[in-house]
């Protein structure tokens, strides 16, 4: 798995480089009895070593998630943070948001995936601009990342922020990025049993949008289960279904964010 976020197998001190492009790569430095067989001392010795990085990482993220929210509540703008599995339709959801939307807010987007800048071009073509962030070996957005999109993409005040992270569900719901609420998407394609297997994303998550609604005729997925193992993880999670292809239940999803726009706006003015 992911070495960034302290769940590799690996137990050693990374030092690491990061590119301007968001492209990291690790230079780990191993003490010669890492490679040696010490018993129970040295398997409590790596179990410790773990745990502390992985501390060390998640608060110096989670100080830069919390210089991003200040700097988003102060520009007043709604940041959102998309993340599902691969292939569950969340670059489609946001094209379609916004051609529908983009006459009505003003909508930039950073794009996070390991590698290409494929799903910039098809935002940038919806009619958004975007910014790319390669994670390179990495599975998840950061706050540093995100930090430095904001400096090239450059949000209007006011403006929706949509962060598409890469697909996974694993690593992304122990990231903050400062966002105002976690996303997460669940295609009608997968198994209904997610929630359960992902626990801790879908109870990070705010929203559930469970999309591709229009495949249920060809496929064995019960709406009625998807929603409530969510619930059983996350009894506070707001469900919404829709279709990013035919359009179903979008209509739903645009109020949602004219609440979560108007909610914000709001927050700002009595802050």
């Amino acid at each position: 798995m992911c070495g960034h976020c302290g769940c590799s197998s690996a137990v050693h001190e990374e030092h690491e480089h990061v590119h301007a492009d968001g492209t990291r790569h690790s230079h780990g430095h191993d003490d010669d009895h890492h490679h040696h067989d010490h018993g129970h001392d040295h398997y409590h010795h790596e179990h410790v070593t773990v745990v502390e990085l992985e501390t060390r990482i998640l608060a110096k993220n989670d100080a830069l998630a919390a210089k991003n929210r200040a700097w988003f509540a102060g520009r007043e703008m709604l940041a959102l943070n998309f993340v599902s599995s691969p292939g569950a339709g969340k670059t489609t959801l946001l094209e379609r948001t916004i051609r529908d939307l983009g006459a009505e807010l003003a909508i930039g987007v950073l794009e996070g995936d390991q590698a290409t800048s494929l799903d910039r071009e098809r935002i940038r073509a919806a009619g958004a601009p975007a910014v790319q962030l390669n994670t390179g070996t990495g599975c998840h957005l950061e706050a540093d990342m995100v930090a430095r999109g904001l400096d090239e993409l450059r949000p209007a005040f006011g403006s929706l922020l949509l962060i598409e992270n890469v697909g996974n569900l694993v690593c992304p719901a122990m990231f903050d990025l400062g966002e105002h609420a976690k996303v997460v998407v669940l295609s009608v394609t997968e198994g209904e049993d997610k929630p359960l297997k992902y626990p801790h994303m879908f109870a990070a998550a705010s929203l559930m949008l469970l999309n591709k609604v229009d495949l249920l005729p060809h496929v064995d997925f019960s709406v009625g289960r998807a929603i409530a193992y969510a619930r059983e993880v996350n009894p506070g999670i707001e469900v919404l279904t829709l279709s990013a292809r035919s359009g179903e239940g979008l209509a739903e999803w645009y109020d949602w964010l004219r609440r979560e726009m108007a909610s914000m706006r709001e927050g700002a003015l009595f802050a």
